[in-house]
């Protein structure tokens, strides 16, 4: 697969690894707004570290990514970010606080007959609501993060805007969408959010 060029940024992009698209390429444009230097940055489900790489490119900071899956880890080393395999904050040790968290969560509603094999399922199933993944996320997020850090996450109007605010505001987080595009039969977004500590 040929290499993208993306602001600055070169990434090469392994077999069985996500492969950026216009979700990526919101998440990465909104992360470069919204992003310092000199954060602590962390991408929760780094892929191909399209966006890390993105962030790299504009920013002085040095994202640090994690995956579930092995392909995609690989991938984002090659692509010069700094990588652990979790699924999401379990191969963190507590209290490691972040200004900022990027996620570009599996969000689509997958039922059984639609999983995909191998590693690339993790990428895209969100399970059957598409929720299933964010609301793990948000029940553990708030541990991970610095007073007055923030959240980018990246849904689709396919997941369910009011149901995300539901499962952000029962774990006490607030948000707003900060961008938004739409893409054939969606709407694609990215919803800042900050805990009500």
């Amino acid at each position: 697969m040929a290499p993208i060029s993306y602001r600055n940024a070169f990434v090469s992009i392994e077999k069985d690894v996500y492969e950026p698209a216009e979700d990526s390429f919101l998440l990465a444009d909104v992360a470069i707004d919204r992003i310092s230097d000199g954060m602590n940055v962390l991408e929760m489900g780094v892929g191909s570290g399209f966006v890390s790489a993105v962030v790299a490119a504009n920013k002085n900071v040095e994202p640090i990514g994690c995956d579930i899956n092995p392909d995609a880890l690989e991938c984002a080393y090659k692509n010069k970010i700094q990588v652990f395999r979790s699924n999401l904050f379990v191969g963190l040790r507590k209290k490691a606080y972040f200004d900022v968290i990027l996620f570009n969560p599996p969000y689509l509603p997958t039922s059984e007959d639609e999983k995909l094999e191998g590693w690339l399922n993790y990428a895209f199933d969100g399970g059957v609501e598409g929720r299933d993944t964010i609301a793990t996320f948000f029940a553990e997020v708030s541990d991970y993060l610095k007073p007055g850090g923030s959240i980018l996450l990246f849904i689709s109007s396919l997941t369910g805007k009011a149901e995300v605010f539901d499962i952000m505001e029962r774990e006490r987080f607030s948000g707003y969408v900060v961008a938004e595009t739409r893409s054939f039969f969606e709407k694609l977004m990215v919803i800042e959010c900050t805990h009500n500590r």
